[in-house]
């Protein structure tokens, strides 16, 4: 009997919670992935940070940096880069679990001094706001 309604109590609670799409969420993390992106090609490092985990760290050559040394140190030229140079990214694949995710694309920049391919692997994480925001990003690149 206890576990009868045990049972019933958990099935009105489960149908009773938010459902989450997983298309939704998709979404979401592919925005606010983007709009890190878009901040930097606009020159705009505040709103670029405002997607950024507090706790985030950054790997691109090998080396690791706090979110701290990003924004001090590589953030400024990321940004010269960004609004210098047009690439073609490819589709973005997210993959998502629970309020955590992870989205990959290759991006193809025909520079004049060297083409090149650079994939860039985000790791996201949704806060308990529901804002998804960055917590690593990956960046490897290869000449053409």
């Amino acid at each position: 009997m206890r576990f009868a309604l045990v049972l019933v109590l958990a099935v009105a609670l489960s149908a009773c919670a938010p459902k989450r799409s997983t298309a939704t969420d998709e979404a979401d993390v592919q925005a606010a992935i983007e709009s890190f992106y878009a901040a930097m090609k606009k020159g705009d490092p505040k709103a670029a940070m405002a997607m950024i985990a507090p706790d985030a760290e950054f790997v691109e050559s090998g080396r690791r940096e706090t979110r701290q040394q990003y924004e001090e140190s590589h953030l400024p030229a990321d940004i010269d880069f960004e609004k210098d140079n047009t690439g073609k990214r490819g589709p973005w694949t997210i993959k998502v679990n629970g309020d955590m995710a992870w989205g990959i694309a290759s991006t193809t920049y025909d520079a004049a001094s060297v083409p090149f391919v650079s994939t860039q692997l985000a790791v996201v994480t949704r806060g308990e706001d529901g804002k998804w925001l960055i917590r690593s990003i990956h960046w490897s690149s290869m000449r053409l």
